[in-house]
């Protein structure tokens, strides 16, 4: 599963965040989280703070590039 968060302001991000958790199934082992890198890092740090500890998310892993993260999830 993956998720492209260019163009969105934070509050938007962690809604498209939240939504993307709630729909992801127990066949989705991983969502990646395409943010960006060179616009700034207000996304990432987002993204650790407030879904580093959620119940979904096992771990949290780089991506292939500075501009992704990858949430491992949970089997549920």
């Amino acid at each position: 599963m993956e998720l492209d968060l260019h163009g969105k302001n934070l509050f938007q991000a962690r809604i498209a965040v939240q939504s993307a958790l709630a729909r992801a199934t127990s066949a989705d082992y991983r969502l990646t989280v395409i943010h960006g890198y060179s616009g700034g890092t207000a996304l990432r740090d987002m993204l650790h703070e407030e879904f580093g500890k959620h119940p979904r998310v096992l771990r949290m892993e780089r991506g292939r590039n500075p501009g992704q993260t990858v949430l491992v999830l949970r089997e549920y």
